[in-house]
C-alpha cells in the first residue's frame, strides 16, 4: 500500500510502499477515505513531541473509512461499514502504531463508531481529532450545559469548534482572540462577543473557562476572570511550563483541569451526531494525499486556518 514513512526525527516524510497491515485480535482495518493533519504530527517530526513508534513510522491520527478487514473476535461489524474511530494516547493510529498517512490503518474495534450514511469523509475524520478534543473539553471536563456562562479562549481550529460545540449545548458563550479576522466567523457561529485579552472576561460572572491556547498568561488570566468557585480548563500547549497565582486559584476556589482525549466512542458519537444533524462543521480544507508533506510544512509555518484533511481516492 502506499504511506508517507517518516525515518527519522528531524526528517522529511517520504513516498514508500509497505506492506497493508492484519488485523488481530478485537481489531479491524479500515480503508482509509479521509485523514486529517494535526499540528501534532508537526511536533512529532521536530522531537518536541516523544514519538511512541519505532522508526520507520506513518504518522496520522484522524482518519475516516471504510472496515476492509475485521479481525478475530470481532462482533457487530462487517467489511464495507464506514467508520470513524475514538482516539487516545495509548490506542490511535498514528501515535501507539502506525498511522492514515496510508491507505490502511488497524483500529481497535472497541474504538469504533458508525457513520451515518451520506457523512462526509472529511468532516468525520476532522472529528476524531479536532471534534473530540474540543468536545471532550467543553462537554466533558468543562461539564458545560444548557444555560452555563463560557469563555474560549484561543479561536483556533479547535477552539472554534470548541466554541460551537458550547453553543450547541445550549450555553452563552464568549470568546477571546488576538486574531480580529476570525471574530466574524465566531459571532456566526453563536458566540455572543469577543476581545482580544483575556482580562476582558473579568467581571461577565463566567461559570467556566476553557483555554485553547495555553500560554500560561492566558491560563493565568483565566484564573483571574472566571467566577468564584468556577472551574478553568486547559486544553492548549502553548507552552510547556508557567507559573500561576496560588492566590487567585485557592483564595476563590478555582477548579483548574487539564483535558485530553480519552478514547470514548460515546464521545465521538456526540460529535458526529452535531455534524450529521447540520449544528456543527469544522473547518476543514481538502488536499490530495500527495500534498501530505506540503500541508503538514503549511501547519509548521502556521499558514493554515482550521484543519487540511486528505482525501483519499
Amino acid at each position: 500500500m502506499k504511506a508517507w514513512v517518516l525515518d527519522e526525527v528531524h526528517g522529511s516524510l517520504r513516498a514508500a510502499e509497505v506492506a497493508r497491515p492484519v488485523p488481530g485480535e478485537g481489531q479491524v482495518l479500515v480503508k482509509v477515505k479521509a485523514s486529517g493533519l494535526c499540528h501534532s504530527d508537526v511536533g512529532y517530526m521536530e522531537g518536541v513531541i516523544p514519538i511512541q513508534i519505532p522508526f520507520p513510522a506513518i504518522l496520522g491520527h484522524e482518519a475516516s473509512g471504510v472496515i476492509a478487514e475485521v479481525g478475530a473476535g470481532v462482533t457487530g461489524w462487517s467489511v464495507g461499514d464506514p467508520v470513524a474511530s475514538a482516539i487516545s494516547p495509548d490506542d490511535a493510529p498514528g501515535v501507539s502504531r502506525d498511522g492514515a498517512y496510508a491507505e490502511y490503518i488497524i483500529v481497535s474495534a472497541s474504538k469504533l463508531v458508525r457513520l451515518p450514511e451520506g457523512m462526509d469523509w472529511a468532516q468525520a475524520a476532522a472529528a476524531t481529532d479536532a471534534g473530540l478534543t474540543s468536545y471532550t473539553g467543553v462537554a466533558i471536563y468543562g461539564g458545560v450545559k444548557e444555560g452555563d456562562r463560557v469563555g474560549i479562549v484561543g479561536l483556533g481550529g479547535l477552539g472554534m469548534t470548541g466554541a460551537r460545540i458550547a453553543v450547541v449545548l445550549g450555553a452563552e458563550v464568549y470568546g477571546v482572540e488576538p486574531r480580529e479576522a476570525v471574530w466574524n466567523q465566531a459571532k456566526e457561529n453563536g458566540v455572543i462577543d469577543v476581545f482580544s485579552d483575556v482580562s476582558a472576561l473579568e467581571g461577565l460572572n463566567l461559570d467556566v473557562i476553557i483555554d485553547f491556547a495555553g500560554f500560561g498568561t492566558t491560563t493565568s488570566g483565566a484564573i483571574r476572570a472566571v467566577k468564584d468557585r468556577g472551574r478553568v480548563v486547559l486544553v492548549g500547549l502553548g507552552a510547556a511550563e508557567w507559573t500561576i497565582s496560588s492566590i487567585d486559584l485557592v483564595s476563590r476556589a478555582i477548579d483548574l483541569q487539564g483535558a485530553t482525549v480519552a478514547g470514548v466512542p460515546e464521545h465521538l458519537q456526540a460529535v458526529i451526531d452535531m455534524v450529521a444533524a447540520g449544528e456543527l462543521s469544522v473547518k476543514a480544507e481538502e488536499i490530495t494525499f500527495d500534498e501530505i508533506p506540503y500541508g503538514l510544512g503549511r501547519l509548521q509555518r502556521g499558514e493554515v486556518n482550521g484543519r487540511l484533511v486528505a482525501i483519499l481516492d
